[in-house]
């Protein structure tokens, strides 16, 4: 079996290449990024794994993927949040152009990686299951381009019967070699990733809808693994949730890092948020901060049932470890997730305005 995977430098796609690579059925790899791996960066899956530098915005993808017989697409972009067309032109149109590649080349199966982002505003006291709508938070562009995108997938199914789809919905992802990437992504270059320690933050805000899911990204690649497989009965299809347990809330957090809960307002806290997003202190905009206070609770049994997935860390392990990875300035050796990527004294994230430029 042949499998092309898009984005396959990032998070996610480091340990869907590293899972693909272990599994016997699978006989070659194709990663696509827009930079290639460092040689021992992309030396995850081994000799299976073929690197071609490509944006899903403007290469020509069915050369790549003719002959594959699935194709995974992780191809994201986060940022620049202050700039929405240019994220919706690498995640929407980078998809459709990916989903149309996959088409004409004849693939058998096309697995995306959806997320808990692009559902609808839901209940955080009980979980729901993949029927839960998808039409995400209309104030945060990633939602807005995740349930787009689940539109795409729609027509992209209804068009091509005889393909199978999967899409997997994964909360929040997490380990100790992403953090680099994720506090350039989120947090921005004044967090001092010693701060982050047990004992060093005194308190956590305890925030109404403050309730999350997490996994470890190496349950998260196992996860796009079983996808590409077909799962318990090797023709899986459809949406599946994936998690661990247990949810993350404010007692939870404080309990890791050692601190106690204080109850906040929420728009206080947003307000302070949307200031330093305006000032360019911080990537992450308002709209992200609303949408995971949004975002419902998701009930993972169907990837149990059908895929036959489950995770081997709990989301206290997968949390536990990032934050380790900030302290130590953690990465892989991907331009995604070098701790080098932001340059000496991270001069690269401040020359770029804190989520102003890609």
């Amino acid at each position: 079996m042949r499998v092309v995977v898009t984005g396959a430098t990032g998070n996610i796609g480091t340990n869907t290449v590293r899972a693909l690579a272990a599994d016997p059925s699978v006989t070659a790899i194709t990663g696509l990024a827009r930079r290639r791996p460092d040689p021992d960066g992309g030396s995850e899956g081994g000799g299976k794994v073929e690197w071609v530098e490509a944006d899903v915005t403007d290469s020509d993808l069915v050369p790549v993927m003719r002959g594959a017989d699935v194709v995974v697409h992780l191809a994201w972009l986060f940022q620049p949040t202050h700039r929405p067309a240019v994220t919706w032109d690498a995640n929407v149109v980078g998809s459709s152009r990916v989903f149309d590649a996959a088409a004409r080349a004849g693939v058998s199966a096309l697995v995306y990686s959806s997320s808990i982002g692009a559902y609808s505003p839901g209940p955080k006291d009980r979980p729901v299951d993949e029927s839960w709508p998808t039409h995400g938070w209309p104030g945060a562009a990633y939602s807005r381009e995740k349930a787009y995108v689940e539109r795409l997938l729609d027509a992209f199914e209804s068009a091509n019967p005889e393909c199978r789809v999967v899409r997997l919905r994964p909360g929040f992802i997490f380990e100790r070699q992403s953090a680099s990437q994720q506090r350039r992504l989120f947090a921005g270059p004044l967090l001092p990733g010693r701060l982050v320690r047990p004992g060093a933050i005194p308190v956590v805000p305890d925030l109404p809808g403050l309730r999350l899911q997490a996994l470890h990204s190496a349950d998260a690649g196992e996860a796009f693994r079983l996808a590409v497989t077909g799962g318990v009965s090797g023709e899986a299809r459809g949406a599946f949730n994936i998690a661990a347990e247990p949810v993350l809330d404010a007692a939870e957090l404080a309990d890791i890092l050692g601190a106690r809960t204080v109850r906040v307002p929420v728009r206080g806290v947003r307000a302070a948020l949307a200031a330093a997003w305006t000032l360019h202190l911080v990537p992450a905009s308002p709209g992200l901060f609303d949408l995971v206070l949004q975002v419902p609770l998701m009930d993972t049994a169907r990837a149990r049932d059908v895929l036959g997935w489950a995770p081997r860390h709990t989301a206290r392990e997968a949390i536990t470890e990032f934050l380790e990875g900030l302290r130590t300035g953690a990465g892989r050796g991907t331009p995604p997730l070098s701790p080098g990527t932001g340059g000496p004294g991270r001069v690269g994230e401040f020359a770029t305005g804190v989520g102003r430029r890609p």
